[in-house]
């Protein structure tokens, strides 16, 4: 740690507010409005990751906070580079991430004047943060760090925003030197005018910074269910004869409390669908778990319990549940609670506790075995069905093919990044994710171009895990510079990108609704050689025989420490037919 300065300048109080809270590493692209927070960071012991894309910075970030619950942070310059980060703050906003970007802002004293990168930040980026505070004097740095993390964990989780205009963070002698070149020595009345304010706003900017700053961490309580709303669902249970549970992101926001929410389950003994975040819960091959037929199982069952799932439009806006079962919402959001169908009892608050306590409270879950069985059947034909189009032979690649041999090969430790439309939609059915918090995908956003970031993210909260990222090849555009990042901070990520030449999400319905593939065409690019480029391994793969040894060698190379990217070239599938969805 570096000596610490009698007046440290503002990006060293920053720093010192991060390291307060635990911070290991800050993702980043450099400019200059925020050097001296990297500099200050660096000097603690702070890891300093930067990226090629501010939108990387944010995503790797949010990626950090899903995987450990503790909120990521990304630092980002002025005007453009702020800008840039708004797609990737909105999807964390909807996925419920905690996060806390620091962005950085033109002097204060220039603001509205036509400054370098100088526009009005606010109205841009507080439609998709919890809060957006902007910083205007030294003494505010370290509090508002502060304050930003714990406003990002309480409640519903979601990103934060600070704005640090650069003459706060630069040390107090030159910043009063550069104002004082600025007013100028003329002896004219205005001259005189613009020394006498610009002397009274740098007193005012460090007005209070002499007093030494004791940043601290703040661990927020999450939000309890009422116990009023946990003994009305364990009545429920208790008359239903096909309850069913359908898991999703916000369950995990306690991330650490894993392995008891899982317990909780299996305690409980309801079939369970799991989704986004809460994949992979209960490992691969949870005797409770059902991974097909979905609708058709809500629609059947008598009771069901939303656990941090909205009823938005992967429920069909609540439509799936039928009218006559009793719908039991847990969420931290009243709203989402409440989203398009009203629950008949509205457990509001953290769903992993919900969980828990409902599990606490029950006894041994009551024998469903018919209903079980029943759920347990239609797999087992959905599985023979995937296994009999993936065994089909064509001149390339078959994708279903594919995702069973890397399902075999992969890791135990492995975390999926998920980051593409149709080849990430078939990997959905097919990969089983090894553990608890072990996939990333965007979310309810349906962003594309998460994939470097998020697996950024991931192998900095797991530097054990083996990170593989599933690109299809219109979303793996996004990102391909980032393997420069890979390389030079020795990340040894695992991608594959799905190369069918074409948008196929896209294109499927677009050419049967409306007859023209205008805009979906892409072309079979050398991916692997765009990754060789930047230091990287490239593999290509063009038949199915190739694939078991193309991941076997792709493994090897990710375990001595270099990333590589595996160009598998796709045969067209129908398997997703008729997916489109609004």
């Amino acid at each position: 740690m570096q000596m610490k300065q009698a007046h440290p300048h503002g990006g060293d109080r920053v720093a010192a507010a991060l390291e307060a809270q635990a911070v290991p590493v800050v993702f980043t692209l450099c400019g200059g409005h925020i050097s001296p927070i990297l500099t200050a960071s660096k000097a603690r012991g702070i890891r300093v990751l930067d990226c090629r894309d501010e939108a990387t910075a944010v995503f790797a970030a949010d990626a950090f906070a899903r995987l450990t619950g503790l909120p990521g942070v990304a630092a980002v310059t002025a005007g453009p580079g702020l800008t840039n980060t708004i797609t990737a703050l909105k999807n964390a906003q909807l996925a419920q991430s905690p996060l806390v970007l620091i962005g950085g802002a033109a002097p204060t004293a220039l603001q509205g004047r036509g400054a370098l990168q100088d526009i009005d930040q606010r109205p841009l980026v507080a439609p998709h943060v919890k809060r957006f505070t902007k910083i205007r004097r030294v003494a505010e740095l370290a509090p508002a760090v502060e304050a930003a993390f714990a406003i990002a964990r309480e409640g519903v989780p979601g990103p934060v925003c600070i704005e640090c205009p650069v003459d706060l963070l630069y040390d107090e002698a030159n910043i009063r030197q550069w104002y004082a070149d600025a007013a100028g020595k003329g002896t004219a009345l205005p001259d005189r005018a613009l020394r006498w304010y610009l002397n009274r706003h740098v007193e005012k900017m460090f007005a209070g910074s002499g007093e030494p700053a004791s940043p601290k961490a703040s661990i927020p309580t999450p939000p309890a269910p009422p116990d009023a709303s946990v003994d009305a669902t364990l009545a429920a249970l208790a008359k239903s004869e096909r309850p069913l549970m359908v898991i999703g992101s916000q369950a995990m926001a306690l991330s650490r409390d894993a392995e008891r929410i899982a317990a909780a389950i299996a305690k409980l003994g309801v079939p369970v669908y799991l989704s986004g975040m809460a994949r992979g819960l209960l490992g691969r091959d949870h005797p409770l778990q059902m991974r097909h037929a979905r609708r058709n199982a809500l629609r059947e069952s008598d009771c069901v319990i939303l656990a941090g799932v909205p009823c938005d439009f992967r429920l069909d806006y609540g439509r799936h549940v039928r009218r006559s079962a009793t719908l039991v919402a847990a969420n931290r959001s009243a709203k989402e609670a409440r989203m398009n169908r009203r629950p008949t009892i509205a457990a509001i608050g953290d769903a992993g506790l919900f969980l828990q306590r409902l599990a606490a409270k029950s006894s041994a879950g009551a024998a469903r075995q018919a209903w079980i069985a029943a759920l347990r059947q239609r797999d087992v034909e959905r599985e023979a069905d995937i296994d009999a189009q993936a065994a089909a032979q064509g001149e390339y690649v078959n994708p279903l093919g594919f995702f069973r041999a890397l399902d075999r090969a992969a890791g135990d430790n492995a975390v999926m990044v998920a980051d593409g439309g149709d080849f990430v939609s078939t990997a959905s059915y097919i990969l089983r994710p090894r553990g608890p918090l072990a996939w990333l995908d965007p979310g309810v956003f349906g962003t594309l171009g998460v994939g470097a970031g998020f697996a950024i993210g991931a192998a900095m909260a797991r530097p054990e895990s083996e990170v593989w990222i599933v690109y299809g090849d219109g979303a793996s555009g996004y990102g391909l510079v980032e393997f420069d990042t890979f390389v030079r901070h020795g990340i040894p990520v695992i991608a594959v990108v799905g190369n069918d030449a074409c948008w196929t999400q896209i294109a499927r319905e677009q050419v049967k609704m409306l007859k023209d593939d205008v805009s979906t065409v892409l072309a079979r690019t050398d991916y692997h050689r765009v990754a060789e480029g930047f230091g990287a391994a490239g593999i290509v793969v063009k038949s199915n025989a190739e694939v078991p040894a193309a991941l076997q060698r792709a493994r090897e190379i990710a375990r001595a420490g270099k990333p590589v990217l595996v160009n598998v070239w796709l045969d067209k599938t129908e398997f997703r037919e008729g997916s489109i969805s609004m």
